[in-house]
C-alpha cells in the first residue's frame, strides 16, 4: 500500500485506467469472436461484423490498449481467414 500522497493518486489512476482498458479489450475480443463464430456457422454475410471488428480494433489502437501494428495484424489475419473460407465455398 502506498504511503505518499502522489503514490496513492497514481494507484487510483492506474485502477481507473485498467478498468477503462478492460472495457475496450473486451469489446474488440468479442467482435473478433463474433466474426469467427459467424464464419464457422457458415454465414455468408459477415461484412457488417467485419466492419464492427475493424472499428473496435482501431479504437483499441487509438486508445493505446493495442499497438497500431498489433491491431493491423489481427485484422489482417481475420480478413485472410474470411477470404479463404469465402474461396472454399
Amino acid at each position: 500500500m502506498p504511503n505518499l500522497k502522489n503514490a496513492k493518486k497514481a494507484l487510483r489512476q492506474a485502477k481507473k485506467r485498467a478498468e477503462e482498458n478492460l472495457v475496450v479489450k473486451k469489446a474488440y475480443k468479442t467482435a473478433l469472436k463474433e466474426v469467427n463464430k459467424a464464419m464457422d456457422a457458415g454465414q455468408k454475410d459477415v461484412a457488417d461484423l467485419l466492419k464492427t471488428a475493424q472499428k473496435k480494433l482501431d479504437k483499441a489502437a487509438k486508445k493505446g490498449v493495442l499497438k497500431k501494428n498489433t491491431a493491423s495484424r489481427k485484422f489482417s489475419r481475420l480478413m485472410a481467414k474470411v477470404n479463404t473460407v469465402a474461396k472454399k465455398k
